[in-house]
């Protein structure tokens, strides 16, 4: 295969430059492959422990909901929004660390510490969580904690995996929301139902001991299992797959000026928010993530169908189930095709039928299939953060901004989307199920516009290709 070579001090410009190995002169292309399998199977199982560790990441974060069924707003004497500003504050302390997080995380040698650490925190910190005003100073630190993970692994991710393969460990990775939010609400009925007055304890305050406890546990093994970069010695890696993974990513960037990925040191800020791109996509990440906030009150929309607060929780998991399913579905189609687009359009228009269904109707079969509806729009969510890493791929520093940037905003709108659902407004939760359908569809016009700016782009590269006489090159996917 030819390409052009780059050095690895312009990809990652704190590590040295690496020597040609057997399979860098690649006489073999048979032993290539099989080292590639290899490769790519040691690194899927770790991929597999990520999403644990994401699972817990979202059970901590989003356990407010399941313990509100078990008398957590009486106990806290929450009154009016406060239950909503719960909610809120997590994402403050969120949207403000994942930008600098990801600056430290692309500058360090081993992410697995500093990951790991975090994780480790943020399970002592759920643990603590306890009357209102200690409850919003915890919400906030564990939002603050938890920043670090979400963005962080999708920058590793993309540090090791092409574009082709990106797609679908995304959304093992991503599908660990749809898990935590099947599993999250089965543990929860457990804990709820059997463990209240234990200790002298409510049932809603074991719900925290249970899940920040067994992230503590998991947060030990994850300083053995977490991968650093691939410039990175590993015990896991032979020296030869070590090489490979970095030729891997250095093919990656075949056909793209050099100049435009010459990594200057601290630049990646100022690269990725002065590019319009990121700018555009985040805010339609940011606006999708409203139309999202249905997730936060799953088990309040499953609990006006009347059932008991055991029975709303084990009702909760099917949904979750089937978009996890849909989302590997996808994104593994999306890769084949090198589409995101039309990947993104069908799981929203499936979410939107949903919200329509809760609004027209208050039949309880109805109202539980649309949740099923509902549940969709998360797989929305992960082909489109595929396509933001797709679509910076100039540089490591600045894919690693451009991926923080965009959750920061979508976390700067989680911070109001608590309020789009008002206890007033309930049972029937017309005008939120509205808003969300607003949203949606404003998302899906901006990244519409952009879909066509990508065309075009795709279309001038090939033409001045066909002019010049030069072999095919870098395409952005669309």
């Amino acid at each position: 295969m030819e390409y052009q070579r780059l050095s690895n001090t312009e990809i990652y410009p704190d590590v040295e430059e690496y020597t040609p190995t057997l399979v860098d002169a690649d006489p073999e292309p048979n032993r290539r492959r099989e080292v590639e399998r290899k490769l790519l199977r040691k690194l899927d199982l770790r991929v597999w422990f990520l999403v644990l560790v994401y699972i817990m990441n979202y059970m901590d974060r989003n356990n407010m909901a399941a313990a509100r069924l078990k008398g957590l707003e009486e106990d806290l004497r929450l009154t009016g929004q406060e239950f909503n500003t719960l909610i809120s504050v997590l994402f403050i302390g969120y949207g403000f660390m994942q930008i600098p997080s990801n600056i430290y995380l692309n500058r360090i040698r081993r992410p697995s510490l500093y990951l790991s650490c975090c994780v480790f925190l943020w399970g002592i910190i759920s643990i603590g969580t306890g009357h209102f005003r200690e409850a919003l100073a915890s919400r906030f630190f564990l939002g603050f904690s938890e920043a670090v993970y979400y963005p962080g692994v999708l920058l590793m991710l993309s540090r090791w995996y092409k574009r082709d393969e990106l797609g679908l460990r995304m959304a093992y990775f991503t599908g660990g929301s749809s898990l935590a939010n099947a599993f999250g609400s089965l543990i929860a009925s457990g804990v709820l139902a059997i463990m209240d007055g234990k200790l002298g304890y409510q049932a809603w305050r074991w719900l925290f001991f249970c899940e920040g406890g067994l992230t503590c546990m998991i947060a030990a093994s994850a300083f053995f299992v977490v991968p650093d970069f691939p410039t990175t010695p590993a015990f896991w890696l032979t020296s030869e797959e070590r090489m490979l993974a970095q030729k891997r990513m250095e093919e990656e960037l075949t056909g793209i000026d050099h100049d435009s990925i010459k990594v200057v040191e601290g630049s990646g800020l100022t690269e990725a928010l002065t590019d319009w791109k990121v700018w555009w996509l985040a805010i339609a990440l940011a606006i999708l993530n409203i139309a999202l906030s249905y997730s936060f009150f799953f088990p309040t929309l499953a609990a006006t169908m009347g059932f008991s607060p055991t029975i709303t929780l084990l009702l909760c998991a099917p949904p979750w189930i089937v978009a996890l399913l849909t989302s590997f579905c996808v994104m593994s189609h999306s890769d084949r095709t090198g589409d995101r687009f039309w990947h993104i359009v069908g799981p929203v228009s499936t979410g939107i039928i949903g919200f329509v269904m809760a609004i027209t109707s208050t039949d309880t079969l109805t109202r539980y299939l649309s949740l099923f509806f509902m549940a969709q729009i998360s797989v929305s969510y992960i082909v489109l953060l595929a396509w933001v890493s797709n679509s910076i791929p100039e540089s490591s520093s600045r894919r690693a901004v451009g991926i923080a940037f965009a959750n920061t905003l979508s976390s700067i709108s989680n911070i109001a989307s608590p309020y789009v659902w008002p206890a007033a407004w309930g049972p029937s939760y017309v005008n939120s199920f509205l808003i969300c359908i607003l949203t949606a569809t404003i998302s899906l016009f901006m990244l519409w516009v952009y879909q066509l700016h990508l065309i075009s782009l795709n279309k001038e590269a090939e033409m001045n290709e066909r002019a010049l006489g030069l072999p095919t090159g870098f395409r952005y996917v669309t």
